[in-house]
């Protein structure tokens, strides 16, 4: 493992506290070379997040304290390990002119991005779509069944893939499978080979990297990469380049489901 490209920080109010020195060490331990902390960017200001504690990104008047902290990791840790500073920014349907102007403010202290999905707007609103089973449930009861919610999520993706987020926008995108957390909870009948096949050609496309995500090994009603090995395998054979992510929220999650992702492409 020489890179792990999805890491977050105490800086993210739904993770731990351990500090940014700990990951490193922990990181230099597992012989990783390169490393990139993105935390959740702040969402748009008048954006509400629906989950209960309002607690799904990084407070805005944090932003620069915490490229503060990386940089001076930098300089610490040279020629030890190249240390990215980066961040995880939400696509939110609705949004995007928020967002292209977020990416212009903090565009040039960035190293490294990822652009994901979380939130699905619909005619009640706005949910997050991997906070909790039960708030799945009540997607579903709001959706009419899993597999419309899945549709809804892949049609988002696509969105994110294309939308005009300006010079800034992130070059890799996000866990593309993200919807199936609970997939082993709230099984599908339906496949969306055709959706997920648009949005590798539309990431081919515009020569976008894809979020090898081993967080999803460790959820206990998913147990897969967030894209499966199948996915992983298509966007290799497109030429897609696939780059391991954690998404570490503390530091013993470093280099969770590696072996797995990489044993089954």
């Amino acid at each position: 493992m020489l890179r792990d490209g999805h890491v977050h920080t105490r800086f993210c109010p739904h993770g731990t506290k351990d500090s940014f020195e700990s990951y490193i060490e922990r990181a230099l331990c597992l012989g990783i070379q390169e490393i990139s902390f993105t935390e959740h960017a702040p969402l748009p200001e008048q954006f509400i997040d629906p989950t209960p504690y309002s607690d799904s990104a990084m407070n805005i008047s944090d932003l620069q304290a915490y490229f503060s902290e990386i940089n001076n990791l930098k300089e610490k840790y040279k020629g030890k390990i190249v240390i990215n500073a980066g961040l995880e920014v939400d696509y939110i349907e609705g949004f995007e002119e928020d967002i292209s102007h977020f990416l212009n403010d903090v565009g040039p202290m960035l190293d490294d991005a990822i652009l994901s999905v979380h939130f699905l707007k619909d005619h009640t609103g706005y949910a997050c779509v991997d906070y909790s089973p039960e708030n799945f449930q009540r997607m579903i009861d709001t959706y009419g069944s899993v597999e419309k919610i899945y549709a809804h999520y892949y049609r988002t993706v696509l969105k994110s893939i294309h939308a005009s987020l300006g010079p800034y926008k992130p070059k890799r995108i996000g866990h593309i499978t993200l919807v199936q957390k609970f997939r082993l909870k709230f099984p599908v009948e339906a496949v969306f080979n055709e959706e997920i096949e648009a949005i590798l050609i539309a990431m081919k496309q515009y020569d976008y990297e894809l979020d090898y995500n081993g967080a999803g090994t460790a959820k206990p009603l998913c147990k897969q990469p967030y894209p499966p090995s199948e996915v992983a395998k298509k966007a290799i054979s497109v030429g897609i380049p696939l780059i391991y992510g954690s998404d570490a929220h503390q530091v013993k999650e470093l280099g969770q489901g590696y072996d797995i992702l990489f044993k089954q492409i």
